[in-house]
């Protein structure tokens, strides 16, 4: 009866683990976002509770510029809940390390957001973009 009793918790204990490991606020992989010219690398993002960092879509990742010889910048576009894009810069020639936050001020928590990965190739030029990537908390 013991040897049950001891596998019963012993199952426990891993489930409860499980589900903890499984919850919100874990960090999820991304794939790699590439366009011509860019290049955004081990991309990691959660989906923060309320009451955590404002309830954010939180991201981070390598923003590189895969051409240095092209004279042009890379930069990261955003948005949450269907919201305008928010641009992060890289810098030209660079690999940069990014970590940022977004949320609406208005809500408890954040349910949905894109990204992408994108080259600025001036203004006589449409810049280009990686496939848009989204994500949902599942809440």
């Amino acid at each position: 009866m013991k040897k049950v009793l001891a596998g019963v918790a012993a199952a426990a204990a891993l489930l409860a683990g499980a589900g903890t490991a499984l919850g919100a606020g874990d960090w999820h992989d991304m794939p790699v976002l590439k366009s011509g010219g860019v290049r955004f690398l081990e991309g990691e993002y959660r989906f923060n509770p309320a009451g955590r960092n404002h309830g954010a879509f939180e991201w981070k990742g390598q923003l590189k510029d895969a051409d240095t010889e092209d004279g042009h910048n890379v930069y990261m576009l955003v948005r949450i809940e269907g919201h305008d894009w928010v641009r992060y810069d890289g810098k030209q020639r660079k690999t940069v390390s990014l970590h940022h936050s977004n949320w609406d001020g208005a809500q408890r928590y954040t349910d949905d957001a894109e990204i992408k990965a994108c080259r600025d190739r001036g203004s006589l030029h449409p810049d280009n973009c990686s496939g848009s990537k989204r994500y949902s908390s599942g809440r």
